[in-house]
């Protein structure tokens, strides 16, 4: 079980199944059934954020808890799609929905599902909420699921300015909010700490999620060619499925990507790319939804800040790719730069 600080920020958060397929988009359910007297086994329920279930990010990481959940735990799961659009009572009719039916924990995946959340959990106190990337929801019966992405950034930013040979590098953000200046901190961190002379290029796709900068992969790909041509040739992205466009890119342009939250090297759906991705900066959302989902199964459900980070291993970064595996010069930064934040000896910004 994960180090919990019970500093009670959770959000209030049930689930809303029925109008969640009529009005506020499909399933993509591994259960049999979305009758609410169905006398079936319920268990974790997660409701993704935009970009959906085939983001290559974190609600594919999120849906990866769910399945681990379902074979250890035998109950029913179930998953529901966003839709374009939508409106924070539609986000609430759904979360509401799922707990009105019976599923214990119910997850949202992503900070915007805070507002929801929070008034759902509110109306199900019996039931635990999740939420993904937010610590801002103050509940008895909510876990803030939240990660040191700073941390995994820095040392993306580390693997950066040593695979350089430009000494330009960029990053990529998909929304301009604090979540995502987060890993632009971290990853501008990790690159001066490494090597000064290292330029970086850094651009935000959008100011607001609703305008695409999370789930639009051409708005990516536009962004990275521009760095490229800037003489970038180490792009990072965070931004949910538009990093996929960013990955195109750098492929098409032979220069380095890294990916983000989920191993993007190992993504089928990226395979065609992959000799671009020299590495992810990872953040093990599986787990901490599995987590949850073990907790209540035991009983003793988790509140409050549940923080992922470099020292719990939560946080990370992806050696699927041999070129980046077996460079031993670079490992050897990376390792240095790992044991000095977990130490403490580099304390990493977050903005």
């Amino acid at each position: 079980m994960r180090r919990i600080s019970r500093i009670t920020v959770a959000g209030a958060a049930t689930a809303s199944l029925a109008l969640a397929l009529a009005a506020c988009g499909g399933t993509s359910s591994s259960s049999s059934s979305s009758s609410e007297s169905d006398g079936a086994d319920k268990g974790l329920a997660i409701a993704y954020d935009v970009g959906g279930k085939g983001d290559q990010s974190f609600n594919d990481a999120a849906y990866a808890g769910l399945e681990q959940a379902q074979q250890e735990f035998g109950y029913q799961t179930e998953d529901v799609e966003p839709t374009e659009g939508e409106t924070d009572a539609d986000k609430q009719q759904r979360l509401e929905s799922l707990a009105r039916q019976g599923y214990n924990p119910v997850v949202g995946v992503g900070y915007a599902y805070a507002t929801a959340l929070k008034a759902a959990a509110e109306k199900y106190p019996d039931t635990t909420f999740g939420i993904v990337d937010d610590s801002t929801i103050e509940a008895t019966n909510v876990a803030d699921l939240v990660f040191s992405e700073e941390q995994a950034s820095y040392l993306a930013g580390v693997a950066a300015a040593k695979s350089t040979k430009s000494d330009v590098v960029g990053f990529v953000g998909g929304v301009d909010i604090p979540l995502i200046h987060k890993f632009q901190a971290g990853f501008e961190q990790g690159v001066k700490d490494t090597d000064p002379k290292v330029q970086v290029l850094t651009q935000y796709l959008t100011q607001t999620a609703e305008e695409g900068g999370f789930s639009s992969p051409d708005k990516g790909k536009t962004a990275a060619e521009g760095q490229i041509e800037k003489k970038a040739d180490v792009v990072y992205a965070a931004a949910g499925l538009s990093g996929q466009g960013v990955i195109e890119a750098a492929s098409a342009n032979k220069v380095w990507a890294i990916g983000v939250d989920s191993d993007q090297y190992k993504q089928e759906a990226l395979a065609q790319y992959k000799d671009a991705i020299l590495t992810s900066a990872t953040k093990d959302v599986a787990k901490a939804v599995f987590n949850l989902a073990k907790s209540v199964e035991d009983g003793k459900p988790e509140t409050g800040i549940v923080k992922g980070d470099l020292k719990t291993g939560e946080v990370g970064l992806a050696d699927s790719n041999p070129q980046f595996a077996d460079n031993a010069e670079l490992q050897t930064a990376i390792d240095t730069a790992k044991e000095k934040i977990i130490s403490g000896e580099i304390t990493v910004k977050s903005s």
